[in-house]
């Protein structure tokens, strides 16, 4: 389904599920807020409804559709086209597409960060670089950054909007970049393991992490200098590392045996793991993307390959539902 889209798909009904093999009790209604789906698969844009676990509305996409942020303000979704050259931008209320960027040829565009200070920020994957996007929904201006790197995939941007990290697939990488001195201070990289994907920064931004898809490893890294603090052995293929609003532990979306490792960041140790799905599952349900509540009570693991999304109580580590959300569920962002 291309740019120009069809008419909007609406989706009506609670569409929540509980996970395999989990108690009748188990069922219970979200918390208040709204979760946004990107379908790789399918072309699509999803809109989820926590509270009940509805889809309550999906609408025609770019080709390729992968990782989302939602505008400082929550009236906006921007979702980068990876299939293609452009950022999209969605109203959060009708997911009426209000702004296409383009950002040249064979962008690739997948990481994405709406930033607090309004602008956004993407990798291009496909031109080694990121671009900052200032004022996105008004006159739109766009400065490239080189990573020089092979794979630039993910990225995480400070507070201060002055610089950048990003994960390079193909390069074996983590990069730094300086937002503010494109000019002066050169682009600093360091080997990370095999297929370095998952990157966060912690909310005290003392420490960056990134996560290895290869080598079933995950990574401290100073994030001045990129010295390599501390290396963590995780679960099988971590696609995807985020931490937790509150800044105490980060966990891994370890793709190969359906599990979530859960690193404390004080230790740099694994201290617990959380199994979404059994390691026979692992395979027909593809968990990628990983996403925190606000709250940090929550997390939920996109699944791509089963269309679903698993709702898992970090407490006690129980998957509590399931919803659908589209062919091929990946990017996610939430609202509270």
């Amino acid at each position: 389904m291309g740019r120009g889209g069809a008419a909007i798909i609406a989706v009506a009904g609670v569409l929540a599920v509980l996970a395999a093999g989990a108690p009748a009790a188990l069922a219970q209604d979200g918390p208040e807020g709204v979760l946004f789906v990107a379908g790789k698969r399918g072309n699509t844009l999803s809109k989820v409804d926590l509270a009940s676990g509805a889809e309550v509305l999906r609408v025609p996409s770019c080709t390729n559709p992968h990782e989302l942020a939602t505008s400082p303000d929550g009236e906006h979704v921007a979702l980068a086209c990876y299939g293609g050259t452009s950022v999209d931008i969605f109203r959060t209320g009708d997911l009426a597409k209000v702004a296409t960027i383009d950002l040249g040829a064979n962008a690739r565009p997948h990481g994405i960060v709406w930033h607090a200070n309004g602008d956004l920020y993407a990798t291009a994957e496909g031109r080694q670089s990121i671009f900052w996007i200032h004022d996105p929904l008004g006159k739109v201006e766009t400065f490239e950054y080189s990573t020089g790197k092979q794979g630039s995939h993910m990225l995480v941007v400070d507070p201060s909007a002055t610089t950048a990290w990003t994960t390079d697939l193909g390069s074996k990488t983590a990069t730094r970049i300086a937002l503010q001195a494109r000019l002066r201070i050169a682009p600093i990289s360091v080997a990370v393991g095999v297929e370095p994907e998952g990157i966060a920064l912690s909310p005290d931004g003392k420490a960056l992490w990134v996560s290895a898809r290869g080598s079933n490893q995950a990574f401290e890294l100073d994030p001045a200098t990129m010295e390599v603090r501390n290396t963590v052995a995780t679960g099988a293929f971590p696609l995807r590392l985020a931490i937790r609003p509150q800044g105490d532990v980060a966990v891994t979306s370890d793709l190969a045996d359906g599990g979530l490792s859960v690193i404390d960041l004080a230790t740099a140790k694994v201290i617990r793991t959380i199994a979404v799905s059994s390691p026979q599952e692992a395979e027909a349900r593809q968990q990628v993307t990983i996403l925190w509540s606000k709250d940090g009570e929550r997390i939920y693991v996109a699944e791509t390959a089963s269309d679903t999304v698993a709702e898992v109580d970090y407490a006690s580590g129980t998957v509590l539902r399931r919803f659908t959300a589209g062919e091929g569920g990946d990017g996610m962002a939430i609202l509270p």
